[in-house]
């Protein structure tokens, strides 16, 4: 049973009546016909799982049904569908993998029954919100698909004392792939919309992002280089006008010039850095990434970089995701060490950033929710996703970060 699986004695039960199957073998095929057109019905995972549940309890000798689908992370379940009155419980329990019958049935992918004494069993653990002491048997079945793997885990329960027999559990592990199937597929569904509207919102943010850049740019251009050459035809008309009469001034409004014009090429230097890095034209990405790692001289950057070329744009996606991961380094993760490696192997490019620092929790969606996993991480993981290759983020408070970004090396 799930960490506190169910217990709900429904009227006129069929705790008093022999019962030889779950279902009779004439409605089987009934049952089955039932629960396809149910998962065909569309993509939401919540609708289909409840009827599945309603289907499975109105055509067996059962009680109460659960569906508890996997997580995104896959380190735990989620109650997607039940029963009146649990369905009011949907979406608010949570079943990590392992906890519970249904963890157990989870993480070993093998059915699970329980006769009766449930609270004898090592793996029961007790939901109250799920009233499990209400129900003496059970059974638990994986819900797993061959493309999707595990999808969920389905749970049965009867009030009177049941011996679940072999064909029972047949039966339910049919329905299980069945369902399996839908949700997999409802959850790609979901899982591509969201991608949607994580890149809709990204796209907006890099409008905006680029606006706000090129009013800086701009600014900075017409402050700083733009001043500077206007002041500097001031000193050389200077230099004209009192060459004849005064040397040594002539000389000093020069060595002024000079300066002038040194600066004014620092800060074009720095300009054109910011639309794009010189350094990956003159040294390629390991050099790039070497002289980034120059420049945070608050850490230690240990390196251990491939010198090798990769398309224009995979470089300075890399590059960016690099700078993005030193530049949070540096404000956030209080570490005084940091790992930058880089190569390729089997025609996929590979780079890793790691620190010591204080790491935090990786939520469900790394690209969202957290001040760690905020915008920054999302640029990341969108500049990964826009040349074809993904970012994957392993941390967790105390132990560090690690995030790994891999490409296609000829995309």
């Amino acid at each position: 049973m799930t960490a506190g699986e169910p217990g709900f004695a429904l009227l006129g039960s069929v705790g008093s009546r022999p019962v030889l199957g779950l279902v009779a073998p004439e409605r089987e095929n009934a049952l089955l016909l039932a629960i396809i057109e149910a998962v065909s019905n569309g993509p939401a995972v919540e609708p289909m799982a409840a009827a599945v549940a309603r289907l499975i309890t109105d055509a067996t000798t059962t009680d109460v049904c659960f569906v508890h689908v996997l997580d995104d992370t896959e380190r735990s379940l989620t109650l997607a569908g039940a029963t009146p009155p649990f369905d009011q419980q949907v979406g608010l329990i949570q079943l990590p993998i392992g906890s519970g019958v249904t963890g157990w049935v989870a993480s070993h992918h093998e059915p699970a029954v329980i006769v009766e004494h449930k609270e004898s069993d090592p793996r029961y653990v007790p939901i109250p919100a799920l009233r499990g002491t209400e129900f003496t048997s059970m059974a638990s079945v994986p819900m797993a698909t061959e493309p999707g793997g595990l999808v969920g885990v389905l749970n049965v329960h009867t009030v009177a004392r049941r011996k679940f027999t072999d064909r029972d559990l047949r039966l339910l592990l049919v329905i299980g792939r069945l369902v399996a199937g839908a949700m997999h597929q409802a959850r790609m569904h979901r899982q591509l919309a969201a991608r949607e509207r994580a890149h809709e919102r990204f796209t907006e943010q890099v409008i905006a992002a680029q606006e706000t850049e090129r009013r800086h740019l701009a600014g900075d251009i017409h402050d700083g280089i733009s001043q500077r050459l206007v002041s500097l035809s001031y000193h050389l008309d200077a230099v004209g006008h009192i060459l004849r009469d005064d040397p040594n001034e002539a000389a000093v409004q020069l060595r002024v010039a000079r300066e002038l014009v040194d600066l004014t090429l620092d800060e074009a230097r720095i300009a054109i850095g910011g639309l794009r890095p010189p350094v990956l034209d003159d040294l390629g990405l390991a050099g790039g990434l070497a002289s980034l790692a120059r420049s945070v001289p608050q850490l230690e950057v240990s390196l251990d970089l491939a010198d090798e070329r990769l398309p224009e744009h995979v470089e300075i996606a890399l590059y960016r995701i690099a700078q993005e991961c030193l530049q949070n380094i540096a404000k956030h993760a209080r570490a005084s060490t940091a790992w930058v490696r880089f190569g390729t192997h089997e025609g996929t490019a590979r780079l890793e950033v790691s620190d010591d620092g204080v790491g935090f929790e990786v939520g469900p969606n790394p690209g969202t929710g957290t001040v760690e996993s905020g915008y920054g991480m999302q640029s990341m993981t969108e500049r990964a996703e826009l040349v074809g290759g993904e970012l994957r983020v392993v941390s967790r408070p105390g132990s560090g970060t690690t995030i790994v970004a891999t490409v296609p090396a000829g995309a």
